[in-house]
């Protein structure tokens, strides 16, 4: 087991002594940060991304995971805390306006993922550099932000278990939080988040003569109006759950009704009994309406992320870590966002919290403008080291 070296009258000699550590590593990692940010690597290209962090990491034994990912062990070996930080960035164009903006048109880190791997690698320094301290695993986790996941993928494999990994930890910007503040919520924290698709298939022919065809088109529009009910009328109000449609495609000519209408979008759930309640809905709504209409629906369903579950322990003794640290334990934070952390959570006690970086502008996380400032590192980097003296003294 972890050794409990930061419990009872050396608590806070440790912490204080991994905190002054990390302190002084804050130019180089918000340096890193910026450098991260002027070469963002799309999903499943993060190769370079990766170089270039463990660049900063030398002399540490490395595990290649999830294709493009890295486990690196910072400490002994035996059981260890794992910190998660994620590779990718997003298939946006930047407009911050900043001298170290995005050199790649067509990708940005607008999720914050730059800030929280310089903020990784700067407590994997605090660690490496401080005495009687437990082992970590960072993890560099690629496919973050797209299917299939970089997590998921981890969360399956047998890396965890050849670590030792007792716990996870995560940490995200969050810009509806002030800065200063963080959330360590217990529990439920963010929605499972699947996508559909719905082909509606008619007999297509001239628009002038309708009553020749069978319009996919209007039977489309009647399904995404029947599907705004199904949250509403059909699940229970004492739980949550969204069902958003949010793409439509059909036709390519004014007088031309065509064979098929699509529609696309997501459906969020805050348990897995609402969630396969409301996959069961939509499909029956879907197949009805449509053949009310005279045509037929398909629809297919991709599973994204489980609910994420933080740990109560974690959580609870991470809050007090957080107080130490300096930082404000915001209110309670409940998201219908999603994060494939939630596999890692699923297997291993996790927490992942969220870190305010809120500045009184609109700035919104996969935005073009979205661009934390760059004492986000040091708040992220605190957040961390909450969590993993929390995994530390708990596993």
């Amino acid at each position: 087991m972890i050794e409990p070296v930061v419990r009872g009258s050396a608590a806070g000699s440790v912490a204080a002594r991994l905190r002054a550590a990390l302190e002084r590593r804050l130019p180089a990692a918000t340096e890193l940060r910026r450098r991260l940010h002027a070469l963002p690597d799309l999903s499943g290209e993060e190769g370079p991304t990766r170089d270039l962090i463990l660049a900063e990491l030398p002399g540490h034994p490395v595990d290649a995971v999830a294709g493009t990912g890295a486990l690196v062990r910072i400490g002994a070996p035996g059981p260890a805390v794992a910190v998660r930080a994620e590779l990718d960035a997003l298939a946006v164009t930047e407009r911050t306006g900043v001298g170290w903006a995005s050199a790649r048109p067509g990708r940005m880190h607008a999720c914050g993922h730059d800030v929280h791997l310089a903020a990784l690698v700067a407590l994997c320094h605090a660690v490496d550099e401080t005495s009687g301290t437990p082992p970590l695993i960072a993890m560099f986790q690629p496919r973050e932000e797209t299917y299939p996941s970089g997590a998921h993928d981890i969360a399956r494999s047998a890396s965890l278990a050849e670590h030792q990994i007792t716990a996870v930890i995560g940490a995200h910007v969050q810009p509806t939080l002030p800065r200063g503040e963080v959330a360590a919520t217990p529990g439920t924290v963010n929605a499972a988040a699947d996508e559909f698709t719905v082909v509606v298939r008619g007999r297509g022919g001239h628009a002038a003569y309708p009553h020749l065809t069978r319009d996919p088109v209007i039977a489309l529009a009647h399904v995404v109006v029947a599907l705004q009910r199904v949250v509403s009328r059909d699940v229970d109000p004492t739980t949550s759950a969204v069902l958003g449609v949010c793409t439509l495609a059909a036709g390519s000519a004014a007088n031309v009704v065509p064979d098929e209408a699509t529609a696309g979008g997501t459906v969020r759930a805050l348990s897995e009994r609402v969630r396969d309640q409301v996959h069961a809905r939509l499909q029956e709504v879907a197949d009805l309406v449509a053949r009310a209409h005279g045509c037929e629906a398909k629809v297919s369903i991709t599973r994204g992320e489980p609910v994420l579950h933080n740990d109560p322990g974690l959580a609870t003794r991470a809050g007090a870590h957080l107080a130490h640290l300096g930082l404000t334990l915001s209110r309670p934070l409940l998201s219908f966002g999603a994060d494939d952390f939630s596999y890692l959570s699923a297997v291993l006690p996790g927490l992942m919290m969220f870190v305010g970086v809120g500045d009184g502008t609109d700035a919104r996380m996969h935005s073009a403008g979205f661009l934390p400032d760059d004492g986000a590192v040091r708040d992220v980097a605190l957040a961390m080291l909450a969590g993993y003296l929390a995994a530390a003294e708990l596993t």
